[in-house]
């Protein structure tokens, strides 16, 4: 099969797209024939090599976490899916070596769910990892309920729309800051815009008066910082990119259940993914180096 590899640690200069064997199927596994995988800022983090000191890489390196394809062929002790369903699934291992940016990927029955039928290939590719981490983070975290007013620092990025969205189906009035360019984006998914710079205390109070009741970080680097005055000493606050006294922070769970619920959202239209760019799966360097510039609002997604 086709696949994008890496052989050493490196920016997006150092994939290959070649040939490789096709995965092995073991008895509890699902050969899936990849039709999207969605890029993560995780992927060319790893890449760099900087989880080296934690998570070990057999090379070559298949990166690519988040997979929506067709199921080819089920090991022998499966009987949740069968040749043609179609799925979605988080693909994360402990061990970097086999990723989703290939033609095929044998799939762990448990990181599986059915794809949304609303969705296209690519959103459906965008929802897991995105997806796990906002509902860690709006529901299982903060616990954000109806009438509470929730700030989001990255509200247009991968994680940042999923989990305003959950938000407001949870009924919440949600702020989200972000460039001038994504505020149309925000507000076509009940998000009240606010500007990042000089002056974002008074956008955020203006808009919330009454104060914030939760905080959740997208972005990091000490962006938390600058809405601290914000909040009462009661504000709740999580981050996915950063830590430090008074944050919680959180990191995605493979979860076929919550995958599930997810799925369910969106096709009852109270969630989308949005897509801001795709590629084919032969540019995936190139579909890379586009993740790490600014890009219209949503997920960049790799088409096979």
């Amino acid at each position: 099969m086709k696949a994008v590899v890496y052989r050493r640690y490196g920016g997006p200069e150092v994939l290959e797209y070649t040939d490789v064997p096709d995965p092995k199927l073991s008895q509890t596994s699902v050969l899936v024939r990849v039709r999207a995988a969605a890029l993560n800022p995780a992927d060319h983090m790893l890449q760099a090599g900087i989880g080296d000191s934690h998570t070990d890489a057999w090379f070559p390196v298949i990166p690519g976490w988040d997979v929506a394809g067709v199921v080819e062929r089920v090991g022998t002790g499966i009987n949740e899916f069968a040749p043609g369903d179609e799925v979605i699934g988080y693909l994360r291992r402990e061990i970097l070596h086999h990723g989703a940016y290939a033609e095929l990927v044998s799939a762990p029955v448990e990181t599986l769910a059915r794809k949304p039928r609303m969705a296209s290939w690519p959103e459906a590719a965008g929802l897991p990892l995105a997806g796990l981490t906002a509902y860690r983070a709006i529901i299982q975290t903060l616990d954000v309920a109806p009438g509470e007013t929730l700030l989001i620092h990255g509200a247009a990025g991968g994680v940042g729309a999923v989990a305003a969205q959950l938000a407001v189906a949870r009924q919440a009035r949600v702020i989200g800051i972000a460039s001038a360019g994504h505020h149309a984006f925000l507000r076509s998914i009940g998000v009240l815009p606010a500007a990042r710079g000089d002056g974002i205390v008074g956008r955020v109070q203006a808009l919330a008066p009454d104060g914030i009741d939760a905080v959740l970080d997208c972005v990091g680097k000490g962006v938390l910082h600058t809405t601290a005055d914000v909040g009462s000493n009661h504000v709740r606050i999580c981050s996915v990119a950063d830590s430090g006294p008074g944050i919680t922070t959180v990191f995605v769970r493979s979860d076929a259940a919550i995958l599930t619920r997810l799925v369910e959202m969106v096709d009852a239209g109270e969630l989308r993914v949005p897509i801001a760019a795709t590629y084919p799966l032969a540019q995936a360097a190139a579909a890379q180096a586009a993740l790490k510039q600014s890009h219209p609002p949503g997920k960049i997604v790799l088409v096979v």
